[in-house]
């Protein structure tokens, strides 16, 4: 993110609040208003509403970014209330809206969020984290962020006859209030994408106990290409497959600069069994939710590796079928399990049937676990001898020494350390089972079989007061055995726990700060990716130091439930996930939009929304089971990417419909590039959450093609304070990546009409048009091979009549160039190329020497 510009300091350093001739916002005989227009109707008496008021001079912010809270303040403000009985769970009215257009974000699962839409208060869902309200009326927005004080977090939840309600909740019996002075902010802005940046940067400053983005470096691996083990082998990962997983990237050329080795590697057990072997016979997401790790190194599998067992001319065969067929019988078993459950809810009386099968399919998946176990690579070399690493040490070692331009190995974990936390007794550590207590508004949303298996099991919590020696404990041991980062899941199981801690808010403060310090000592403080965050809570406290996080809900090959349409309508709720919570999660951390696989039926349309997202590019391909050719679409050959200057967001245009099931409305993300910007719009119709069922669900009525249009002005250029002068071209070459067609448009066009297939995707290149003379114009659109075209176009200077471009990676480049130029170089030699109808185009090879860019001269 660009810094923030230098502004005039305040004349108040210490408190700084609105001023009366400032007042944007009235709460007054029973309505709330922005500007004249009211807003909120029906508000009761013990609401309050605080004009924005903070003591600057206790925030750890920047100068320059409390001036600009500062300069915003008047826009924004607090409600509280105040009731009579103290509880650990309140709820409070704001008052009801009717007939107003508004977009929001809600918890569908403990989890994950997702985009929900209304006319009233009573349109809301359950677990609110935010909602923007349209205000044509006087041309602006206003959002409500219920925020954390206290002890207490807050969401908003639906009233009934337009009323919206605000749920605290502190966790604890032990933790009750009878109210709050600031519980939920309010910001107003004529720009929705200025409202989302001032309000949380102004709730930033409030709380002091988060950073934004744009005030923390980003992992290394943020612009690159990563290969994650999950769908690859689930829980079955070893290091064989990794190595061949590795190989298969390194000999098609498209090597992967990070590796995520994903849940599977830990040393976990299950309650009963053997405190000191490894759990067996786990493959899918679920058999493993109730197990605990009782040691911070690697499993068995993980620790019988032997430095140089890869490398030796006889390291053993690696069948990758093997993985798909364990996989496959995995399924086959879990399904058989589901049809038991369904049998008995439905009063089936004799189940032998259903008993049967399971039973056959757990032999014939305990046999094949068994064959072939043994397999695990030991080094002949007598290179090695006694005196080699074994373990992941040895692993990361030869991977490295191997696969040049590994530059990053991360490991998978959960918050408490696996799925149910570590086992009592089997670290220094003091643990205890602590059962789980799922909060009200919890309890009505979709049921998940996470949340079902850590209910069922508790999970094993390191007290909090020693959150600091439990991670560095862990993470020490990481790094000092060659893994630079991690990927932390299941984090909002803390919300179950904090009954005995003082509550959620308090338990997690713990957790975080220890999670905080240990980033910093062990992984630089950055190699962190969390996931399973999506809860307004963790972004308030845990972000001190996190710098990215997920911002969808996993990548589903198709719907586990077996809808015969999943395979397709999961992708477009996948992307309407990410889009969508980047609108809020994008201001704290870096959206990560999650891996793919490049054998989906849909990988193309996937690899469309993660060449413009803005943040790294990953898989998680089965070995042998890639795409490269679509891969080097997305990647270069150097394992990096051509990352967008971003992060992808939705256009204004679809903020308040519905782009999963409303018939009529493409999903369009636009983003910016160094040189131009680009909107990509995408057919997500097919699915989406249902109310009534707490489910989301395909609706196959609606998955067909859909219009609309495209124009300049969907993108935000002044969003990036570069790309502003961008956005005031007076033409622009238009140029459409997947129909390979180039056209001219001044700022005066109007909206080019668009029509979206199913499952597809087209990505609207915009570039501003450059007059080198009264009668030459130029614009680069980049190498059209590439996802991202106009990415790869890393600098342009034009003096007179040269354009000089520097362009990154290899194949066709292509600009506009309305009269055919005199000469062109690459790298300082005469050069081929090629004009007509205004089209110059010339072939790039990959330059290693110069890292893959070249220079491109053109002569008019």
């Amino acid at each position: 993110m660009s810094p923030p510009h230098d502004v005039p300091k305040p004349r108040c350093c210490c408190v700084v609040q609105s001023q009366p001739s400032d007042k944007v916002f009235d709460l007054s005989n029973g309505r709330f208003s922005v500007m004249g227009v009211p807003l909120l109707a029906s508000v009761p008496d013990n609401l309050s509403f605080t004009p924005f008021s903070v003591d600057v001079s206790r925030s750890d912010a920047s100068p320059a970014l409390k001036q600009r809270v500062v300069s915003d303040s008047h826009k924004g403000g607090f409600f509280g209330f105040k009731q009579e009985k103290p509880s650990d769970v309140l709820y409070q009215s704001l008052g009801q809206f009717k007939d107003r257009d508004f977009v929001s974000v809600f918890r569908f699962k403990t989890w994950w969020s997702t985009q929900w839409i209304g006319r009233s208060g009573s349109d809301l869902q359950k677990e609110t984290h935010w909602v923007m309200l349209d205000v044509p009326e006087v041309k602006s927005y206003v959002v409500i962020i219920p925020i954390i004080e206290g002890a207490f977090r807050s969401c908003l939840v639906p009233g009934v006859d337009g009323e919206v309600q605000l749920f605290a909740e502190s966790g604890s019996k032990d933790s009750k209030t009878s109210g709050f002075d600031s519980i939920a902010y309010v910001h107003v802005s004529d720009n929705p994408y200025n409202l989302m940046k001032e309000a949380y940067a102004a709730v930033r400053v409030h709380l002091n106990t988060f950073k934004l983005l744009e005030e923390k470096a980003l992992p290394g691996l943020v612009d690159k290409f990563g290969w994650c083990t999950w769908d690859a082998f689930y829980l079955t990962v070893e290091p064989a497959g990794i190595w061949h997983g590795l190989k298969d990237f390194k000999d098609a050329g498209v090597s992967p600069r990070f590796l995520i080795i994903d849940d599977g590697w830990q040393s976990i057990n299950i309650d009963g069994q053997d405190e000191n072997e490894d759990a067996k016979g786990l493959v899918l997401c679920g058999s493993q939710m109730t197990a605990r790790l009782y040691k911070f190194e690697e499993c068995k599998k993980f620790r019988k590796y032997k430095e140089g067992a890869m490398l030796s001319p006889d390291c053993p065969p690696f069948d990758p079928k093997r993985p798909k067929s364990i996989i496959s019988k995995a399924v086959e078993l879990e399904h058989a399990e589901k049809a038991l459950v369904k049998a008995k809810n439905a009063g089936v009386q004799d189940l032998s049937q259903f008993e049967e099968k399971i039973h056959k399919f757990e032999r014939e998946l305990s046999d094949m676990l068994g064959e072939g176990q043994e397999e695990m690579p030991t080094c002949s070399s007598c290179c090695c001898g006694d005196s080699g690493s074994s373990g992941l040490k040895a692993l990361t070692k030869d991977l490295r020494q191997n696969f040049k331009g590994l530059d990053d190995i991360y490991v998978w974990h959960a918050l408490c350390g696996a799925w149910g936390g570590v086992r009592p007794g089997a670290t220094h550590l003091n643990t205890n089972v602590v059962s789980c207590e799922v909060s009200e508004g919890l309890s009505q949303t979709m049921e998940d079989l996470a949340v079902v298996k850590i209910v069922e099991g508790g999970v094993g919590l390191v007290h909090p007061s020693q959150a600091d020696d439990f991670y560095n404990s862990m993470h020490s041991y990481l790094a000092s055995v060659g893994i630079t980062g991690v990927k932390v899941d299941v984090i909002e199981s803390l919300e179950y726990l904090g009954q005995q801690y003082g509550g959620r808010v308090e338990l997690a403060k713990a957790y975080y700060a220890g999670l905080t310090d240990s980033l910093v000592k062990n992984f630089k403080g950055t190699g962190l990716i969390s996931s399973m965050q999506q809860c307004n809570d963790f972004l308030y406290l845990g972000t001190k130091q996190i710098s990215m996080g997920r911002v969808g809900d996993d990548f589903w090959f198709q719907d586990p439930n077996g809808d015969p349409m999943g395979v397709y309508w999961l992708q477009g709720v996948h992307m309407i996930h990410c889009a969508y919570n980047s609108m809020w999660i994008g201001q704290v951390i870096q959206p990560d939009w999650d891996m793919f696989q490049t054998d989906h039926i849909c990988a193309k349309y996937h690899a469309g929304s993660r060449a413009i997202c803005g943040g790294p590019i990953y898989v998680s391909d089965s070995v042998g089971g890639h795409d490269f050719e679509l891969l080097k679409q997305l990647v270069f050959p150097d394992g990096t990417v051509p990352k967008c200057e971003h992060f992808a967001l939705p256009t204004r245009d679809c903020l308040f419909k519905n782009p999963l099931f409303d018939n009529q409305t493409v999903l369009k993300i636009w983003n910016l590039n160094k040189y131009g910007g680009v909107v990509g719009a995408f057919n997500t119709q097919g699915a989406g959450w249902d109310p009534k069922e707490c489910r989301i669900k395909g609706y196959p009525g609606c998955y067909k093609p859909v219009t609309g249009s495209i124009h300049f002005s969907d993108i935000e250029w002044d969003q990036r304070a570069e790309s502003a002068e961008m956005g005031e071209a007076e033409a622009y070459v238009l140029y459409l990546n997947q129909a390979k067609e180039l056209q001219i448009v001044s700022n005066k066009s109007p909206p080019l009409p668009i029509l979206i297939q199913p499952s597809s995707f087209e990505l609207f290149n915009f570039i501003p048009i450059k007059k080198l003379s009264h009668s030459t114009t130029f614009a680069p659109v980049g190498l059209t091979n590439m996802l991202n075209s106009v990415g790869t176009v890393v600098e342009a200077e034009y003096v007179g009549l040269l354009a000089k471009i520097k362009v990154k990676g290899e194949g066709q480049f292509l600009a506009h160039s309305n009269i055919e130029p005199k000469m062109v170089k690459v790298n300082g030699e005469d050069a081929e190329f090629e004009w007509c109808d205004g089209q110059v185009k010339v072939g790039l090879k990959w330059v290693e020497e110069n890292g893959g860019i070249s220079t491109l001269e053109f002569h008019f």
